[in-house]
């Protein structure tokens, strides 16, 4: 029957040895800056997976891949001498692609913060092609309606001035109208005057 705690003792066990092995005995070229990250046994501690990373380039990670293979032997035996158990688990080396995964997102994360900044750069510097508020506020539109108020709005002295002016003119009408009619009157009365006097001469 399966037992999780011992499978993860005997994990955590396989984990430190390969490490120490890594460190001091391979001294293998090819082998790269690796790093374990975890090691996962299966319940009846007849495999384990050896989980690593190496830091470098591609090239790097597939010669440390080699390296490792090379070495498994060595590592299980190291390993069987560590855990003391009757039956040594095989040993397989993963690499461990999260962490790639990772840096790949943090990568990304900074170029997107690189391109937020350049962004805030080029608008602190950037202008308005019109006005910066092109929205009448309120205060603005009460000005406006009081300064056109007073403008159409006169004065009561002006209002005065406009009334006495306008009664004038009507008195002036009136005035003009008597005196063409009494002209036209005496006009009149001279005709007949002048229409008399010429009858008599004719009768004389």
């Amino acid at each position: 029957m399966a037992d999780p705690a011992r499978a993860r003792r005997v994990a955590d066990r396989i984990h430190k040895t390969v490490a120490q092995v890594l460190e001091r005995r391979i001294k293998d070229p090819r082998l790269g800056f690796v790093t374990i990250t975890d090691v996962r046994v299966t319940g009846d501690l007849q495999q384990a997976t050896v989980f690593y990373t190496v830091y470098g380039t591609e090239g790097e990670r597939r010669r440390s891949a080699s390296a490792l293979k090379s070495a498994t032997g060595l590592i299980r035996s190291e390993v069987g001498k560590a855990l003391g158990i009757r039956l040594t688990p095989t040993i397989s080396f993963q690499l461990d692609s999260l962490p790639t995964t990772a840096r790949s997102i943090e990568d990304a994360l900074a170029q997107a913060q690189a391109r937020d900044a350049a962004i805030a750069r080029a608008a602190e510097g950037a202008s308005y092609a019109g006005d910066a508020n092109p929205y009448r506020t309120k205060d603005e539109d009460e000005d406006a309606t009081s300064s056109d108020s007073a403008e159409s709005a006169a004065s009561p002295e002006e209002a005065m001035h406009e009334q006495d002016v306008f009664a004038d003119e009507q008195e002036g009408g009136v005035d003009n109208r008597q005196i063409a009619a009494l002209q036209a009157q005496a006009m009149a009365e001279a005709a007949q005057a002048d229409a008399e006097s010429r009858s008599s001469h004719d009768q004389l």
